[in-house]
């Protein structure tokens, strides 16, 4: 018997490649795929065969979003396990789909094995968390993600980057990233450092050395 899973991405070739990735997995077998959440609800909604142990969905979408799709599948069909799969990295974008009821959260640029033991982890134990995804959730309750002000490589760069007079688009094609991405490091630090604008953060950065006029 092998596990079911779907997989949700508007991306065709990349749905294909992780179609054919999970495949061979001696556990698991996809049933189909889908290019937006949309999609995936009207898939269910035809017929209980359609719906899977397991649904792999990208972040940004159109139509309706990672998010979207997790709260609606989260709502409707709990008994189906939401695996994140996504390039979005940015903290605020992870802890997004958390609360909407993911059960893991992976890159795309995850190990193929790492990935069946998500898959495996996810059918034993109802979730799986990377490291960095369990640190993140334990700094979001206590606070700590707030005060201590730990920063990911990429979140320095953009910050240093927010210093000049680059747009926010022109930063997120610097740092080869989607508009988007850059969009959620902003968000996720004007929290973190308690400001309200690119001002605040560009002081915070010069005032902590992180950047030097």
């Amino acid at each position: 018997m092998k596990y079911s899973v779907v997989v949700v991405d508007d991306h065709t070739l990349l749905s294909q490649a992780i179609e054919g990735m999970v495949n061979t997995f001696d556990k698991f077998k996809v049933l189909y795929t889908c290019k937006n959440g949309k999609e995936l609800a009207d898939k269910f909604s035809a017929s209980p065969k359609n719906i899977p142990d397991i649904v792999l969905v990208d972040v940004n979408m159109p139509v309706m979003n990672g998010i979207e799709t997790t709260e609606l599948i989260v709502e409707k069909y709990s008994s189906v396990h939401v695996m994140a799969l996504s390039v979005e990295d940015a903290d605020g974008t992870i802890l997004k789909m958390l609360k909407a009821g993911a059960a893991g959260y992976l890159l795309k640029d995850t190990k193929k094995q790492v990935l069946e033991t998500a898959l495996l982890e996810m059918m034993d134990n109802g979730f799986y968390h990377t490291k960095d995804v369990t640190n993140l959730l334990i700094d979001s309750v206590s606070g700590r993600g707030n005060n201590g002000h730990k920063f990911k490589d990429n979140e320095l760069t953009f910050m240093k980057l927010a210093c000049t007079e680059l747009t926010y688009k022109e930063i997120a094609d610097k740092m080869f990233l989607s508009p988007k991405t850059i969009d959620g490091y902003r968000d996720c630090l004007f929290t973190k450092l308690n400001v309200r604008n690119r001002v605040g953060l560009v002081m915070y950065a010069v005032r902590n050395k992180i950047y030097t006029p």
